[in-house]
C-alpha cells in the first residue's frame, strides 16, 4: 500500500471511530417547515443561536434560542462589527448541519437543523486562535483563524460529524494587526479562498485529493481591502473592497490567479460584505447603514441599482434559498433588518426584529 493510501486510510478509521464515540443520526430539515432564518449573537457571556420563522411576507418571529457551548469575541475597535467578518455562521445543506464560531473559546459549534429546532452536536478546537468564518463544500469544512497572523484548519465529515484534519491546517503569515475577513471555497470545490483585509491580498489553496496546497497563490490588491466575498453563477469571485468602498469581480484562472473583471464604488462608508442571488448583488455599508443594490451582466460587470437605508451598523447578510428575502443584522442595537427582494433587484422593507443580547453579533443564515 502507497504512503498516500495508508494516510488515506488512517485517516477514515479515526474518521470512523470518532463517529461512534458522538453517536447520533444528523436532524434533516423538512420543507414543510417553512423559511427559517439563524441568527449569531456572539456575545462574549455566552455565544447564542436565536432561530426565527419567516413569514410568507417576509418579517420574522422568534422561535427559539440555542447555547453554542462556547464564548463570543470581539476585535478591539470593532464597534458594530464584533468579529470583522463573514461567515460566521454557515449552514451545510448536504448534512443540514449548521457551523458556529466561538471566537472568545477558539472553538466551533455544530448543530443539526430539524425543522426549527437545533441539536447541538459537537464542539471542536478550532486549531488557532480567534475564529470568524466557516466554509463548506461536499464533506469539507473549513475554519478561519484571525489571530496569531491567521490559519485556516480542515475537518472532515463522516456520517454527520466533523473530524480535524492535522494536515489540512494552513497558517497565513500575517503582519501583527493584520487579520483575515473570510474563507470559502469556489463552487467547483477546486479552491479555497481567503480574503485578508488590510493584508491587501487575496489568497487562493487549490485543493487536492489530500487537501488544501502547502501554500496559496497570492493575488495582491494594494490599497484595496478585500473583505468580504461571495461567487457568481459563473464562478467569479464578488469581493468587497473595504478600503476604497467598491464591489469587485474576479475571474479565477486554472493556476488560481485572478484577473479583476470589474469594479463599482458604491459611494457609502465601510463596504464590507456581499451576498448575492442570481444577477443581484447586495454589499453592506457598515458606517452609512445601508445596502447597495448591483446588478451584473453576463460578462461579470458591475452597475450600482441605488442604496437601501437599514439600521445603523449594517453588516453580515444572507438570502432566502428561493431568493426573495433578504435579512441583514444591524449591530448597533443587535437588530435584523428584513427585505423581499423585487424583480428589478430593488428591496422593499418587510420588518424588524431586536436579537436578545446581539448588540455587535455577526453570523446569519437564512434557509
Amino acid at each position: 500500500m502507497t504512503s498516500t493510501a495508508l494516510r488515506t486510510a488512517s485517516l477514515l478509521t479515526a474518521a470512523l471511530a470518532c463517529a461512534t464515540v458522538f453517536a447520533g443520526p444528523a436532524g434533516a430539515y423538512s420543507p414543510s417547515s417553512g423559511s427559517m432564518v439563524f441568527v449569531q449573537t456572539d456575545n462574549p457571556q455566552g455565544n447564542t443561536i436565536v432561530a426565527y420563522h419567516q413569514t410568507t411576507g417576509g418579517s420574522l418571529h422568534q422561535a427559539g434560542t440555542y447555547t453554542t457551548g462556547g464564548l463570543g469575541g470581539q476585535i478591539p475597535g470593532t464597534g458594530p462589527d464584533n468579529l470583522a467578518s463573514q461567515g460566521a455562521l454557515t449552514y451545510d445543506q448536504a448534512h443540514h448541519l449548521l457551523y458556529a464560531v466561538n471566537a472568545g473559546s477558539n472553538t466551533i459549534t455544530v448543530f443539526s437543523v430539524d425543522g426549527d429546532r437545533l441539536i447541538r452536536r459537537q464542539i471542536l478546537p478550532s486549531a488557532g486562535s480567534f475564529p470568524v468564518s466557516v466554509a463548506v463544500h461536499g464533506n469539507h469544512v473549513y475554519v478561519l483563524n484571525s489571530g496569531d497572523g491567521g490559519s485556516v484548519q480542515g475537518y472532515l465529515n463522516v456520517g454527520g460529524l466533523l473530524v480535524k484534519v492535522p494536515s489540512w491546517h494552513r497558517g497565513l503569515d500575517l503582519a501583527s494587526g493584520t487579520t483575515p475577513g473570510q474563507v470559502g471555497i469556489t463552487p467547483d470545490g477546486g479552491k479555497l479562498v481567503v480574503t485578508t483585509k488590510s493584508g491587501d491580498s487575496i489568497d487562493v489553496f487549490p485543493i487536492g485529493p489530500l487537501g488544501p496546497a502547502g501554500g496559496p497563490v497570492v493575488t495582491r490588491t494594494p490599497g484595496q481591502g478585500p473583505f468580504g466575498f461571495t461567487f457568481d453563477a459563473a464562478g467569479r469571485l464578488i469581493v468587497t473592497e473595504s478600503a476604497t468602498n467598491s464591489v469587485a469581480t474576479f475571474t479565477i484562472g486554472r493556476d488560481a490567479q485572478l484577473t479583476k473583471v470589474s469594479e463599482v464604488a458604491t459611494g457609502q462608508t465601510a463596504t464590507c460584505w456581499v451576498i448575492g442571488t442570481g444577477d443581484h448583488f447586495y454589499a453592506s455599508n457598515a458606517a452609512s447603514a445601508s445596502l447597495t443594490g448591483l446588478s451584473e451582466n453576463a460578462h461579470g460587470s458591475l452597475t450600482s441599482i441605488g442604496d437601501t437605508t437599514t439600521a445603523a451598523g449594517t453588516v453580515d447578510a444572507a438570502v432566502t434559498s428561493d431568493g426573495k428575502f433578504l435579512h441583514v443584522q444591524t449591530g448597533v442595537a443587535g437588530g435584523v433588518d428584513s427585505f423581499r427582494v423585487d424583480s428589478d433587484g430593488s428591496l422593499t422593507k418587510t420588518g424588524t426584529v431586536t436579537v436578545p443580547d446581539a448588540a455587535g453579533g455577526e453570523g446569519i443564515v437564512a434557509l
